[in-house]
């Protein structure tokens, strides 16, 4: 028996009904990974063999491909991991802790386009992936989560260690299984993998009790897949496509709104070619940084809550807006009803609950954004070639004096202190654009989307939507997994770093050589800097005690050296520079940095939440002077 898989299609139209995420939106498999499922469509590399299934299991997860699986064993989930152990195919990486199997699946499926995996047993071990299934969610990331269960006919009479992980997980995954039938395994493991990564990737949860993984059956790979109500549209409507392009050839003051679903499509490539033919200025989501170089003229950098002054102005200012694979969210927006007031808007997505959710298209394209641009390409040299290319001369005067005038900085703190920008800044031009830079949640990561230069896909890895405090650790190991020889730095806060920084063991035991910068200024920085300036400067329970005093609790140089990484501290800036060279000269162990950065730092420029993005400060208490609307 399966529970989840119906013939209606597997919640949502098309895909997801409802979804949160500005890394949205379009996913085509990516045909040079030897996972996704290709592997559906031919025989089985052996005829029918009699298994158990939890051998099904194994043999299910060689079939699609996987290579890397993160987990834990327990008591409903452990008849799996008796084959798993016989597999020449899939390497088990045992994490510390559920959430960090999550995170780690996540960070390798970000890295390399590949459906991640996590495994955990049944109870807390499944309930422990509940904030990365909704991480992963929020964020578009392709994943399946399999879980053990208890036996199915204890199902219901609060077993030991049961959970409806189906029913707790049903809000924030794409999909769900519960598998009590032993024969059932390989159809659904087949349909879990496809469903996470065609259309909106996602996490798809599949939990299977243990009494089937420990009845015997007959190991057949299905050779086609049956999804009734699942097709998810990739082809966009040709109307829409020609509308959009007159609009974009003769619009006045265009901007480019690119979200994560051109890093999710990989359409890196074409959105370089619109932005080349268009002319228009191009802003980039805190999940879309690296879809477009950030060298590149016309980026403006990233919108929003603490975007640059010039990318949240150009949208205000905008009469068009082409929003590709982006979902108009609330730190983008500011205040709705105040954003773009004067902007008609093209709206391009995968998913079709997306479009018209928080603003109103006047053109809706449904498709997988990486066809979209393919198709709009030609349509929109077409208006060229038959109205002349716009007179953007005068939008790209207003928009550069709004660059020179509100570039990205910072102050050097008065404390003696480390300025953390200059921190991060370093760490990216010493590390360079081939490295792969995950983040934690609050100011750090702010200032690593602001001063890190991105000018390749997939480089930028963070939980955008969820904004998950101990994400970097875990995803930078899974990064590293999935991409060993590219530089991986975990850059985290010391709120952020001690939720998950166990996995530090893991990546010691299995040689997973992650280098981790710590922008410890002893506080929840970005709970610090609401307090500043909006609670009186009343810092309540934000001190952590974890660099500026006589006491470090703990001590991250000392912490590091007990889970066998290098542990390493920097004070001053005149060391910076050398200690970061230190870390990139180490690669045969983990390496953590301690930077001890001022506490007074802000995060600018900044609108604050709830107001209009006219509202914008460039730094507390300096606003750029321009007519606003009511």
């Amino acid at each position: 028996m399966v529970q989840g898989h119906h013939p209606a299609p597997p919640r949502g139209s098309g895909l997801r009904g409802t979804s949160a995420s500005d890394s949205s939106r379009a996913a085509t498999p990516d045909t040079s990974a030897p996972s996704r499922l290709a592997a559906v469509a031919r025989p089985a590399a052996i005829g029918p063999e009699a298994v158990t299934g939890a051998k099904a299991i194994v043999r299910s997860l060689e079939e699609v491909g996987v290579d890397v699986v993160f987990g834990i064993p327990g008591g409903a989930i452990l008849p799996m991991y008796d084959p798993l152990m016989d597999s020449e195919r899939v390497r088990h990486i045992l994490v510390r802790h559920e959430q960090g199997g999550g995170h780690a699946a996540s960070g390798y499926a970000h890295a390399t386009g590949r459906v991640g995996v996590c495994i955990a047993t049944s109870g807390p071990g499944a309930t422990n992936l509940v904030t990365p299934l909704a991480d992963a969610n929020m964020d578009s990331i392709p994943l399946v989560a399999i879980t053990g269960q208890v036996g199915a006919s204890m199902i219901g009479t609060d077993a030991f260690q049961e959970a409806d992980i189906v029913g707790i997980t049903l809000p924030i995954t794409k999909h769900n299984f519960l598998v009590t039938n032993a024969d059932d395994i390989p159809r659904v493991i087949a349909e879990a993998f496809h469903i996470a990564s065609t259309g909106r990737p996602g996490p798809v949860l599949v939990d299977i009790s243990k009494s089937a993984m420990q009845a015997s059956t007959t190991f057949s790979w299905p050779q086609q897949l049956n999804l009734p109500g699942y097709h998810p549209v990739t082809k966009p409507h040709s109307k829409q496509i020609r509308e959009a392009a007159r609009l974009l050839a003769t619009a006045r003051r265009p901007v480019l709104y690119v979200g994560g679903g051109a890093i999710r499509s990989g359409a890196s490539a074409e959105l370089r070619q619109l932005v080349d033919a268009s002319g228009a200025p191009v802003v980039t989501t805190l999940m879309a940084r690296g879809a477009l170089p950030d060298s590149h003229p016309q980026h403006l950098g990233m919108p929003g809550m603490h975007g640059t002054v010039a990318a949240v102005a150009a949208l205000q200012k905008a009469d068009l807006i082409v929003a590709l694979g982006a979902r108009f969210d609330d730190r983008v927006t500011g205040k709705l009803s105040s954003f773009a007031p004067h902007a008609t808007i093209v709206h391009a997505d995968i998913d079709p609950a997306e479009i018209g959710k928080n603003r109103t298209a006047d053109v809706p394209i449904v498709g997988d954004l990486r066809e979209v641009i393919a198709d709009l390409l030609p349509e929109l040299a077409r208006e060229h070639a038959q109205r002349g290319k716009p007179d953007l001369e005068g939008w790209w005067r207003q928009i550069n004096d709004w660059r020179e005038t509100f570039p990205l900085g910072y102050s050097e703190p008065e404390d003696g202190h480390l300025a953390p920008q200059h921190v991060i800044q370093r760490i990216g031009e010493i590390s360079g654009p081939e490295s792969i830079f995950v983040a934690g949640v609050g100011q750090h990561q702010m200032w690593a989307s602001q001063f890190i230069k991105y000018e390749r896909p997939n480089a930028w890895l963070n939980s955008g939507g969820l904004g998950t405090m101990g994400y970097a650790i875990p995803a930078a190991m899974g990064a590293k997994v999935g991409a060993p020889d590219r530089v991986v730095w975990a850059i985290d806060g010391d709120g952020c770093f001690q939720m998950t920084n166990q996995e530090l063991a893991t990546c010691t035991i299995n040689d997973i050589p992650i280098k981790v910068a710590v922008i410890n200024n002893s506080s929840l920085g970005m709970v610090r800097q609401w307090q500043t300036l909006f609670y009186e400067e009343r810092y309540s329970n934000t001190d952590l005690h974890t660099g500026h005093g006589t006491v470090r609790v703990p001590d991250f140089v000392k912490l590091a050296d007990a889970y066998g990484a290098v542990g390493l501290r920097c004070e001053s800036k005149g060391d910076v520079d050398a200690t970061i060279k230190r870390a990139m000269e180490i690669n045969d162990q983990p390496v953590v940095i301690d930077f001890t950065v001022s506490r007074d730092a802000m995060v600018w420029p900044m609108v604050t939440a709830g107001v209009s993005n006219d509202e914008v400060q460039y730094a507390r208490g300096i606003s750029p002077a321009w007519d606003r609307e009511d």
